[in-house]
């Protein structure tokens, strides 16, 4: 027997279309700026990514003309996704490690704990431009204080910023230096794990670092999660420092008449977010720009899945 539906009463109908009105309402100023400054800029760039356009004239449709461009004969697209590849893989498994060992020490810390964490907070405060000159001075070969102390203790005084082959760990260096932020938030997290669970751990005879493997990190683990995944994206926008290091170190600070080569020594600073500002602002080929940060975007969002899903994976192992 086939079961016929009542019809809904006009008033139900009606008290339903007010309370959707209402939702609408409230989620209106979410829904704006989703549109304006998201879901617009994304269309919008895709849609830029098969036009030819250099900002002046009408964008007038290329094909797939830009992406061959990018892809197959712009000198140095490899070169940038390999810094910035490197610069993921790298900086930010050292941020998060140094943050948690950081974090996990000072909790631990029975006096003095206040100064420690402030003195490991205070260089996050530092403004980007201000905290890489400083670097790429005490960093520099020939007279900065870091190498005259190397040289001092016999050491090996590397080239640093003006070094292809150390300029990225001087920037990973620098962003190390900088993990107050992460710090933070892995203390907070130390601190919210249950001391029972610890004491249970202690009592079945398990070592410091099983409580750590087996207590610790699976209490943190949302935290870990988040730290990756938002360096992650950080990372991918790296563009401040790696500039203004290459400037400071090639003696190219500012002021008019001077020419500098982005990427400086030898393309090893050259990320692919520097890519798209050289490709938009200085040579107005737009196009070719919104491919690159399509190619960003796509990154991101493969290794935001990826990250996401081996910690599935490792929670049903757990």
């Amino acid at each position: 027997m086939a079961l016929v539906s009542s019809p809904v009463p006009p008033a139900l109908r009606a008290k339903r279309r007010r309370e959707a009105a209402r939702t609408l309402a409230f989620l209106s100023p979410w829904l704006i700026g989703f549109g304006v400054f998201f879901l617009y800029p994304l269309v919008s760039t895709v849609y830029f990514s098969f036009m030819h356009y250099d900002g002046f004239r009408a964008p007038t449709f290329s094909g797939l003309r830009n992406w061959e461009y990018v892809l197959t004969t712009y000198p140095s697209f490899w070169t940038g996704l390999g810094n910035t590849l490197w610069l993921v893989v790298v900086m930010v498994g050292l941020r998060v490690v140094f943050g948690l060992g950081i974090g996990m020490l000072i909790t631990k810390v029975k006096s003095g704990a206040g100064f420690f964490r402030t003195a490991f907070y205070l260089p996050y405060l530092a403004p980007p431009v201000a905290a890489t000159m400083a670097f790429a001075f005490l960093l520099n070969p020939g007279t900065g204080p870091v190498n005259h102390l190397l040289g001092e203790l016999g050491l090996p005084q590397p080239g640093w910023f003006n070094d292809p082959a150390w300029s990225k760990p001087a920037l990973t260096l620098l962003a190390v230096w900088g993990i107050g932020d992460l710090m933070v938030i892995f203390m907070a997290a130390l601190l919210d794990v249950p001391k029972e669970q610890y004491e249970a751990a202690q009592l079945d005879g398990a070592s410091a670092f099983q409580r750590f493997r087996y207590v610790t990190l699976p209490n943190i683990s949302p935290i870990v999660m988040f730290a990756v995944v938002t360096g992650v994206i950080q990372t991918m926008q790296y563009y401040t420092q790696a500039i203004v290091a290459g400037k400071v170190a090639s003696g190219v600070i500012g002021g008019s008449g001077q020419q500098f080569e982005p990427g400086y020594p030898s393309g090893s600073t050259w990320t692919l977010p520097q890519m798209v500002y050289n490709l938009a602002f200085h040579q107005s080929d737009y196009g070719s720009a919104c491919v690159v940060a399509v190619v960003l975007l796509a990154l991101s969002m493969a290794f935001t899945s990826l990250l996401l899903r081996r910690r599935s994976g490792f929670l049903a192992e757990d």
